[in-house]
């Protein structure tokens, strides 16, 4: 079987399906990765073949709600080059989704952590808010989907439910029932596999003061909300904690002096991760679930996107506490990070998250997926 990755080249969506690509490539399938400059060399280092990506914009989230024709350009030519039998893609990689279907292939879309869109029916578990947000979520994606098909010159769909372009041929969730609401039935095509975790090996551990434990923090897209830079300087200034900060593709750092942080951008996480007390975050898929893998509680302050269904998820599921909100006293702030790395509740129920996640042996059920849906 032959399989083409055309995942967003961001890490939060080019790992897990680097991973995926791996355990296919052990059942000695021929993978290839469609990748920009920036994401080869992690192909390579999963030890796949990359196929080089002519324009590197139109496969970067941060431009999903406008490149999408692009993306199509891009995998249309990747799909004549190598010929394959399935595709893998990211959820928001439209381009992938509709050259899939004009070159009649089956294509395999690897989601985030929680559903985003309705469910089927929609749960009465779900409160009003969240079943209108996730509603107005659906619409608006779909007109970006919208725009890349009419641009691909395809004929308008006709599908029973709205969202059934969006999920492909399978439709894999990362990460687990516990992180959705109560009784939600997903849709057919859409179904749990977990994390399927891959990042390039780090270098020798980093060094880092010992004087206090670690938190870990991810930084993640504001969409209009609050920075969490106010709150992390009255956080980590004369607190119980030092912060090692990802700002991933957040802006560029507001440390304040005499804030106990280390700041940067790395490639991986996991090592810190396991050395950390507790993880805070926005509220994003691959920090969420590097938390979870490694038993770790979670401290959560959402903004928009995908931030508000997976900070709930992991409330509701008993692994995370809520930041204090903008304008809290740093008192109170320095009390969240305390009491959430030795709450041994959260610790506990983050630690039986963890082991199932860990059972679910997420990459193998992955390509599972791929192969059953290229037969």
């Amino acid at each position: 079987m032959k399989v083409l990755l055309c995942p967003l080249n961001d890490p939060g969506y080019l790992y897990p399906a680097l991973a995926v690509g791996a355990e296919l490539r052990r059942r000695a399938h021929t993978v290839h990765v469609l990748a920009g400059p920036r994401a080869a060399p992690a192909a390579t280092a999963a030890g796949l073949e990359t196929v080089a990506v002519a324009d590197a914009t139109a496969l970067s989230v941060s431009h999903w709600t406008v490149r999408g024709p692009e993306q199509y350009t891009e995998v249309a030519w990747a799909v004549r080059q190598t010929r394959p039998d399935v595709l893998v893609t990211s959820v928001l990689c439209h381009g992938a989704l509709v050259a899939a279907e004009a070159a009649g292939l089956p294509v395999v879309v690897l989601g985030l952590a929680a559903h985003l869109w309705p469910y089927r029916p929609e749960t009465d578990a779900a409160d009003a808010a969240d079943a209108h947000d996730r509603t107005w979520r659906l619409t608006e994606t779909l007109k970006h989907y919208g725009a890349v098909r009419e641009a691909a010159g395809l004929a308008p769909r006709r599908d029973r439910f709205p969202d059934t372009p969006l999920l492909g041929t399978a439709f894999l969730l990362r990460g687990h029932p516990a992180l959705e609401p109560p009784g939600a039935e997903l849709p057919p095509a859409v179904r749990h596999v977990g994390p399927c975790w891959w990042e390039p090996e780090p270098p020798a551990a980093e060094p880092l003061p010992d004087s206090k434990p670690l938190a870990y923090v991810h930084l993640g897209r504001t969409f209009g909300g609050a920075s969490l830079w106010p709150r992390l300087n009255a956080a980590f200034t004369s607190g119980t904690h030092r912060a090692v900060v990802e700002l991933g593709r957040s802006g560029d750092p507001e440390a304040a002096a005499g804030a106990d942080l280390i700041v940067g951008r790395r490639p991986w996480m996991g090592p810190l991760v396991d050395r950390a007390d507790l993880v805070l975050t926005n509220a994003t898929s691959a920090p969420v679930l590097a938390a979870l893998l490694r038993g770790k509680p979670l401290l959560v302050a959402p903004n928009g996107s995908e931030q508000q269904v997976l900070a709930a998820g992991c409330l509701r599921a008993g692994v995370a506490r809520r930041l204090p909100e903008p304008g809290a006293s740093a008192a109170d702030l320095r009390s969240a990070v305390e009491e959430t790395a030795h709450d041994p509740e959260l610790r506990a129920r983050a630690e039986e998250i963890a082991a199932l996640l860990a059972a679910g042996k997420s990459e193998t059920r992955a390509a599972d997926t791929v192969e059953s849906a290229s037969r």
